[in-house]
């Protein structure tokens, strides 16, 4: 019977990337017969792509792939769909990456996409023995995939309402202070309260500042030796 998933796999703490692609490819090893080694990816179509590998001679075979745009990974994430070699010294494709592999036993491979809200994670297994993984893409390791995968795009969406929540929080802290400067313009040029933030959205502007600065150093001076530039800026 294979293993249960690791709980902390559907932990909002453990939504470090590379402590969870370990988890994922470690726990693959350990349901996968015959495989001697994983390697995990995540791609957000940006620059960055973290990656963990269960041994170090397998970093070599995921870097030569990155490197060169060709190998199983690219293809995978292409496709869409899982990319195998049954057997490494009679395949023809990717040679940087068949020679490395080759040259460090790797006999054959999968490659499992897992493509959610914007992300796509990779889990590739190795093996000693060609045609070990002909049946890995239906076995634990896609359920495993699958569950990682889930984790990540949730994990996002949790830090990305986190961002947002302490972006409210910061802009009402501030809020007092605009309305207090806004009451301050209303004061001096006899206008109404949209008259007096667009005043305060100008100054803004101009001048290259945050208008919650603007308005702080407003507040300070209570607009002192400001009226002309003030009436100026409301015309």
């Amino acid at each position: 019977m294979a293993p249960l998933p690791d709980p902390d796999l559907l932990r909002p703490e453990s939504s470090l990337p590379g402590r969870r692609l370990s988890e994922l490819a470690e726990q693959a090893v350990r349901c996968t017969p015959a495989c001697c080694g994983a390697s995990t990816m995540v791609s957000d179509g940006g620059d960055e792509h973290p990656i963990t590998v269960t041994h170090p001679d397998l970093a070599g075979l995921v870097s030569v792939q990155l490197r060169s745009g060709d190998g199983p990974i690219p293809a995978a994430e292409e496709r869409g769909a899982p990319v195998d070699a049954a057997d490494l010294l009679r395949d023809e494709r990717w040679p940087a990456y068949r020679a490395m592999a080759l040259d460090a036993g790797v006999r054959s491979c999968v490659t499992l996409p897992f493509q959610r809200g914007g992300l796509t994670v990779t889990l590739t297994l190795f093996s000693f023995r060609p045609g070990a993984l002909d049946d890995s893409g239906r076995g634990p390791a896609q359920a495993l995939g699958d569950l990682a995968t889930t984790s990540f795009v949730r994990d996002r969406h949790y830090r990305a309402a986190l961002t947002e929540l302490d972006q409210l929080a910061t802009a009402l802290r501030k809020r007092p202070v605009v309305d207090q400067a806004t009451g301050i313009v209303m004061h001096v040029l006899g206008c109404d309260a949209d008259t007096a933030f667009g005043v305060l959205r100008r100054i803004s502007q101009t001048t290259n500042r945050k208008l919650a600065d603007v308005a702080a150093a407003l507040v300070e001076t209570r607009g002192h030796g400001l009226e002309r530039e003030l009436v100026s800026l409301a015309r």
